[in-house]
């Protein structure tokens, strides 16, 4: 099975970071060309067997997009969604910061070992991908599926894929609307892309006046 893993398209909130979390917020106008000109870009991995999406509206809007291209519905599924945040959600890392210093530190440095009150932890996270993963290999065996989540849940994702630790979580960027390529064959697993943009340079200089 190949799976194709996308994030979503721009959306507020980036910069200046907030932890956005399971905060249900629309894609930008940006977003929303990111998201179109990733649908296009994609048609080069296609057919795909399935167009699947976390269930918050800026992943199903990135899906919608791709799908239209292929005739096909996203189906939203719960487990690809982001982390909560917990008390954290909806502030900015600059605020975070100075409020919870020690912890946010923590997050930063050691986040596999962090608990945020009320949070998901990144242990949460991966159970809920790794059934995901378990369904797509089950469902898909053969085939190309796309999958639309978040910056954080695509971390942990290739993570856990790529059989790496939970505390490498930084090791790796999502940009909005970025390709990721993960390759299952048997108990083998080669990533073939991460965080790939190239399509968006046209779009450049409006991500740049998006988040000046």
């Amino acid at each position: 099975m190949t799976l194709i893993l996308v994030r979503h398209g721009h959306v507020e909130g980036i910069k200046p970071e907030k932890f956005r979390g399971q905060i249900d917020l629309p894609l930008t106008h940006v977003g929303r060309s990111q998201a179109a000109m990733t649908a296009h870009y994609l048609e080069r991995f296609g057919p795909f067997d399935a167009i699947y999406s976390s269930p918050l509206a800026r992943c199903l809007d990135t899906a919608a997009a791709i799908g239209r291209v292929y005739g096909s519905d996203p189906i939203s599924l719960p487990e690809l969604i982001d982390i909560n945040y917990g008390i954290w959600q909806g502030r900015t890392r600059e605020a975070v910061s100075q409020e919870d210093p020690v912890r946010f530190q923590s997050w930063m440095t050691r986040p596999d070992l962090t608990v945020i009150p009320g949070a998901d932890t990144l242990q949460t996270v991966q159970s809920s991908l790794v059934k995901a993963l378990q369904m797509f290999r089950e469902h898909h065996e053969g085939k190309t599926v796309v999958a639309v989540g978040h910056d954080s849940s695509n971390r942990v994702m290739l993570l856990t894929a790529l059989d790496m630790p939970l505390s490498r979580y930084w090791s790796f960027r999502q940009d909005p609307c970025c390709v990721n390529v993960i390759v299952f064959d048997g108990f083998r697993c080669t990533v073939g892309r991460i965080n790939e943009t190239a399509h968006l340079d046209a779009m450049q200089p409006a991500v740049s006046a998006a988040i000046a």
